[in-house]
């Protein structure tokens, strides 16, 4: 095999499995089980990277800071409300799930349980509307992986940007 053939065979493996994680997230957005997380205060400002939200969720701040035993990496088990918002049941342990339970995966990382969507990112300037955000809608496997689909009010109603963003002036 050629130097040509071994860095096309490369780009195109490379290819293949970027092309399979989105198809993977693709159908975890279509098929997943919806699912929303109550936002503890979210904290919405802007840096070099742009502005952003730091979502922080009411479920994992009740468990901060996680007790010595918990492992890095592991699932919770929650309970979805008639609304589909989702309470902390207990940590997976290996018992099976009763009828309406569902896996979340976390990790623990700087003393920290995190699942996932840390941040949302939007338009610059937009930051006093997505401050009204009280719920993260998610798509979540029954292995506990979460999408994050977008941002909820207080009634679950979807935030979306309903006028045109006007120009910033520079």
């Amino acid at each position: 095999m050629s130097r040509r053939q071994g860095l096309l065979a490369g780009l195109f493996l490379i290819l293949a499995v970027l092309n399979g994680l989105v198809l993977q997230k693709e159908l975890l957005l279509r098929e997943g089980t919806r699912l929303f997380l109550e936002l503890a205060p979210v904290d919405p400002r802007s840096l070099i990277q742009g502005d952003y939200m730091r979502l922080d969720y009411a479920l994992t701040r009740d468990l901060q800071p996680p007790a010595p035993d918990w492992p890095r990496d592991g699932r919770l088990v929650v309970r979805a409300d008639e609304r589909g918002v989702a309470g902390f049941v207990r940590r997976d342990q290996g018992e099976p799930l009763e009828g309406d339970e569902r896996f979340l995966r976390y990790r623990i990382r700087g003393g920290r349980i995190q699942l996932g969507a840390e941040s949302f990112f939007f338009q610059e300037g937009q930051a006093g509307f997505y401050s009204q955000a009280r719920f993260a809608e998610f798509r979540v496997t029954p292995a506990g992986v979460l999408v994050l689909v977008g941002l909820r009010d207080e009634d679950l109603q979807p935030l979306e940007l309903r006028e045109p963003l006007e120009a910033q002036p520079r």
